[in-house]
């Protein structure tokens, strides 16, 4: 595997995306600061140390898991397996790679199986994916012909666990597929580049939401499309929950708004043909506890004597996906 930041680089200047290219250092310092997180020599060691793989290994982007086959052998799938456990926890998923199954909190497959059938076709797209968590779903947009795919989010966690992926899926995702530490904030102010920018559990944990929807048009090319997925309430065009501190034990959680009250707030951003193309509760089989994520799950933030309503008393978790374009 070639170090992550040379690929990253050669990728932004094959894109011609310069202006982007100077900032990069920076937002690499800043998104991978030892002083501010402690554990991430950890993570960085843990990765450095995946035994090598043999020539022969058959890899899906196109199914359910994100799988590698290959034989490592028992020793070293062993030490492949430890390595990857001091990455935990592992949220998004699942993946299969060298005979371990990582069985990941949430069966981020089935979202994708929801998503995709609506999107238009990725092939030989350029593709953002907004808090990509450890990168599941952009190796599912690659898996579908995408020509160029950055994920952003700001854990150095889930950027270990995405590099640990990529160590076994080498270039068999014909290297288009790239991480960046960093929040939506880094990228540039009306970028207009990319032709699908994704943004799936996101908005919720934003403060000033159309703020954030202004942010996705401005990176995407006139007439590209976004993918937005997000907590919704049940109600009509003026239907909006804020929580109190916490929300399904979440401390960071704002704006619920109902579907169509989401939909005035995309066509107030300037968005064109919005449509909602999923709404459905979350279920405890979709989001779970699992030996790869050990920490209190969904189950635990329901209320026990109604699991159609949280802890707290608010609607359970309920998830809408709403598909539109930037303005041409």
């Amino acid at each position: 595997m070639q170090p992550p930041h040379r690929a990253l680089y050669h990728a932004f200047v094959d894109q011609g995306l310069e202006t982007w290219l100077a900032r990069l250092p920076e937002q690499l310092a800043g998104g991978l600061d030892r002083r501010r997180y402690g554990d991430l020599p950890a993570w960085e060691k843990a990765v450095a140390k995946l035994p090598p793989l043999p020539a022969d290994r058959h890899v899906r982007l196109d199914a359910d898991a994100v799988t590698v086959d290959c034989d490592l052998g028992t020793s070293r799938r062993r030490q492949a397996e430890n390595l990857l456990r001091v990455l935990m926890p592992w949220r998004k998923g699942p993946y299969r790679l060298g005979g371990i199954a990582i069985e990941t909190e949430w069966r981020s497959d089935w979202k994708w199986r929801r998503v995709a059938p609506h999107l238009a076709s990725l092939a030989g797209r350029r593709v953002l994916d907004v808090g990509g968590g450890n990168g599941y779903h952009a190796w599912r947009m690659a898996g579908q012909g995408a020509a160029f795919v950055l994920v952003i989010d700001p854990s150095p966690r889930f950027y270990w666990q995405f590099q640990a992926v990529r160590h076994f899926v080498g270039e068999a995702d014909r290297g288009v597929t790239h991480f960046l530490p960093v929040g939506i904030e880094a990228v540039p102010e009306g970028l207009g580049f990319f032709d699908t920018v994704f943004s799936m559990g996101v908005l919720y944990h934003r403060p000033s939401p159309l703020e954030h929807l202004l942010q996705l048009k401005g990176a995407l090319r006139p007439g590209g499309e976004l993918v937005l997925e997000t907590l919704v309430v049940e109600g009509d065009a003026r239907t909006v929950l804020l929580p109190g501190n916490r929300y399904a034990a979440m401390p960071n959680v704002y704006f619920l708004p109902s579907s169509a009250a989401l939909c005035t707030w995309l066509a107030r951003c300037g968005f064109e043909h919005v449509r909602v193309v999923d709404e459905a509760d979350t279920t405890r089989d979709e989001q779970r506890a699992t030996d790869w994520m050990t920490f209190q799950s969904l189950a635990d933030f329901l209320d026990p004597a109604d699991t159609a309503l949280t802890r707290e008393g608010y609607p359970a978790p309920r998830r809408a996906v709403v598909i539109a374009n930037a303005p041409r």
